[in-house]
């Protein structure tokens, strides 16, 4: 192995070498390299271990003190967690939104203040969802046809009763659905109450503040805005069918109240010098914990006014008002979406960076998440409408179909999705040549020598490489995919004119009915195949290591940025590991160690996290290793305002440019961090930056060694700990560690 105990000059500076994994979940012997390892910190969701005593290969290139730091655990650690990820994810897509804004500060609270009420609208539409299976699905519709109750005792139980009865009964599923999430957002933050130490501010970079701040008090404040609007919702909805028949003065009243609830939530989300405040303030908490609880109080008062109120009922068709207010929060949706588009593009100038979702991931992601809101609600109502339907075989007029707002989502959402993965298909197809000739050169120029019976190899290569760049080519397909999500949602106003997606085809484009109609019945199928997709994703991502490899970028992405604009996305897992990453650094330093960093993938961005935190009498005595990282190719494109070249240049002076970053050209995730560096081609930026990238050929060959009969492997985005490239940096940052003298304060 190329970290194996080497033994290096003996000297007296003990350098350790701390490693950080990447989004695997490998286990900290897979990480050191080692068999035997103990645990020296930490628990068992976050831990630092170090190769066990009295066993050999206790120390690593260059005499370095062997330490691994295993998070995986962290943002999925055990099944609940893993699975919670995938039902949260528009919850955790809108939150992540907030945090791609764009780098200029002048519109920094319009954005902020648009993103938060567009995951104000994803919550309403979570309740709305349930609002429609169990109140106008069932008790407005199932339970007052004989037909529908026939053999099925577990709804037949509210037969006959009263239309308020029965609607003020199945009211309390929806309440027990926002308990779920209500629960759900409160519970997992205290788990990390212990790791929360003040540290001061050291750097003014924004990067700085993960993991460093309590969000805590921030994240209760949201949560009781969500509660208050999700239980609004409800009476809306209960009040909207009631007042069908007519307004009488209490109805009215509770109609006001329910409206003044709404508008306070998005006047809290508009001002963020009182969600935002640092710390827990009596007033501030006062205000929307006073908010949620009027909302909680003022459900209890509507559920008894629907039971109580003498009036007649309507018979027949959807829940009064049910289908207009889906239709117009879709409608509401595509609005924000369009302002936030509009901010943002403003905001970001006609600077073209090369990188189309550059400050756009704000307006892309939160439409993504808005998309798959609506389509997740739609299907939950759909598949529920099947249930019951029987096959529309009933003699007494039960109509079960989901309203027009749900098939207009459903079409415009199949539809997205079709015409996105044609166009990824194309653009694959007609790209390919371009980069196949890139991957040609590459390979050609790292293996000049090879012999001809490597043909085959170097095709495999070249096609690696070939792969590893169409990330880029990601980019702009997202941004097409976000533009036709937004165009089905803007269909919802044709929802609002009661006007059939068959019907309007038909008429406009002369497609048949009967084909819209197909269609839509394939979206909803497509779309039960996606939710059942995630759930195995989920499982698997629990049982399986190497899965969790590739569906682990999304969740470790998506739970890396604290809850700052959905409070029932998944918890930060970077409150916990930042700190506790600082404390043993710190640690260690102030004992007289010199500490070596080394991150592999999104080890590296906790790592870049950790740095800007530190103070500089501990960085003096740090050196970085880096590999596979994504800071660059991917986080500077994704969080400009949080990740950019001024960041890395001040980790870069933090650390004295004692920084190696080792890429791989076939690696699809991790690049170059100032430079290519390729065959051919000189650094361009300048001093020291320009030797912090060191390219890495891979495979190491194209024919087998003398010593096995297949060629090396191609890596791509794997680790690599134990090959020479890696012992030699390593090496390379602990001479230096050990001869650079560190500046006293």
């Amino acid at each position: 192995m190329g970290d194996a105990s080497t033994t290096g000059p003996t000297t007296s500076v003990r350098v350790v070498e701390l490693r950080v994994h990447g989004v695997s979940g490998a286990g900290a012997d897979q990480v050191l390299d080692r068999p035997h390892v103990q645990q020296v910190a930490g628990d068992r969701s976050g831990g630092f271990y170090r190769p066990r005593a009295g066993y050999p290969g206790a120390t690593g290139a260059g005499g370095v003190t062997l330490e691994a730091y295993r998070w995986s655990d962290l943002p999925s650690g055990t099944a609940v967690r893993t699975l919670s990820l995938v039902f949260l994810l528009p919850f955790m897509l809108c939150n992540v939104a907030l945090w791609m804004r764009p780098a200029n500060r002048a519109s920094k609270h319009t954005i902020v203040a648009l993103c938060r009420i567009l995951a104000l609208t994803i919550t309403m539409l979570y309740v709305l969802s349930i609002v429609g299976v169990a109140l106008d699905l069932i008790a407005w519709r199932c339970m007052g046809t004989p037909s529908c109750l026939s053999q099925r005792s577990w709804l037949s139980w509210l037969g006959g009763r009263s239309t308020g009865l029965r609607l003020g009964v199945l009211s309390l599923v929806p309440v027990a659905a926002i308990g779920i999430v209500w629960a759900l957002g409160a519970r997992p933050g205290h788990s990390f109450d212990a790791f929360r130490s003040p540290v001061p501010k050291t750097s003014a970079h924004r990067l700085s503040a993960v993991g460093q701040w309590d969000a805590a008090p921030m994240v209760g404040r949201l949560r009781s805005v969500h509660v208050a609007a999700a239980f609004a919702t409800l009476d809306g909805s209960l009040l909207a069918a009631r007042a069908s028949v007519g307004a009488s003065p209490a109805m009215v009243l509770l109609l006001v109240a329910t409206g003044a609830v709404l508008l306070a939530c998005l006047v809290l989300l508009s001002a963020p010098s009182i969600i935002d405040g640092m710390g827990a303030t009596p007033r501030r908490d006062g205000v929307t914990r006073g908010l949620r609880t009027i909302s909680c109080g003022l459900t209890i008062l509507v559920v008894v006014h629907i039971v109580k109120s003498q009036k007649p009922w309507p018979q027949g068709g959807t829940l009064p008002g049910y289908g207009a207010i889906v239709a117009w929060l879709f409608v509401s949706q595509t609005v924000l979406v369009a302002i936030l588009a509009a901010m943002v593009i403003w905001r970001r100038g006609g600077r073209r960076t090369g990188a189309p979702l550059r400050a756009l991931g704000a307006p892309v992601f939160v439409t993504i998440a808005a998309g798959l809101a609506v389509a997740f609600s739609a299907e939950l109502v759909y598949r529920v409408s099947d249930l019951l339907d029987r096959g529309g075989d009933t003699t007494d007029g039960l109509e079960t179909s989901p309203t027009l707002a749900y098939k207009w989502a459903i079409f415009g959402f199949f539809l997205a999705v079709l015409t996105a993965v044609l166009v990824a298909g194309l653009v694959t197809v007609l790209t390919r040549r371009k980069r196949r000739r890139a991957a040609a050169a590459i390979v050609s120029a790292d293996f000049p020598h090879a012999p001809p019976e490597a043909a085959d190899r170097i095709r495999q290569v070249e096609r690696a490489v070939a792969r590893a760049r169409f990330t880029e080519r990601l980019e702009p397909l997202t941004v097409v995919y976000a533009g036709l999500a937004a165009l089905g949602l803007s269909t919802s106003v044709l929802g609002l004119m009661q006007l059939y997606p068959g019907d309007v085809l038909q008429h406009y484009v002369r497609v048949p009915a009967d084909l819209v109609n197909f269609l839509i019945a394939t979206g909803s199928y497509a779309i039960a195949g996606i939710v059942i997709g995630l759930v195995i994703g989920g499982i698997f991502a629990y049982r399986t290591a190497q899965f969790r490899r590739y569906v682990g970028v999304l969740w470790d992405l998506g739970t890396f940025w604290p809850r700052a604009a959905h409070p029932f996305a998944p918890p930060c897992y970077a409150e916990r590991a930042v700190p506790e990453l600082a404390k043993r650094i710190t640690y260690l330093v102030e004992k007289g160690d010199r500490v070596l960093l080394a991150g592999h993938s999104h080890g590296s961005v906790l790592l870049a996290a950790t740095l800007l935190q530190l103070p500089a009498r501990v960085t003096d005595r740090v050196a970085l290793l880096t590999y596979g990282t994504p800071l660059s190719r991917l986080y500077s494109r994704l969080f400009p305002a949080y990740v950019g070249d001024e960041v890395l240049r001040e980790i870069g002076e933090r650390v004295g440019w004692r920084w190696v970053n080792l890429w791989r050209d076939t690696d699809p995730i991790g690049g170059w961090v100032f430079a290519p560096h390729r065959p051919g081609r000189t650094a361009t930026p300048s001093g020291p930056a320009a030797t912090v990238d060191r390219r890495l050929t891979d495979p190491t060959d194209v024919v087998p060694p003398p010593s096995d009969s297949v060629p090396p492997p191609i890596l791509g985005h794997w680790p690599c700990e134990s090959q020479e490239s890696f012992a030699a940096a390593v090496r390379d940052l602990a001479d230096r560690l050990r001869a650079d003298r560190p500046s006293t304060g």
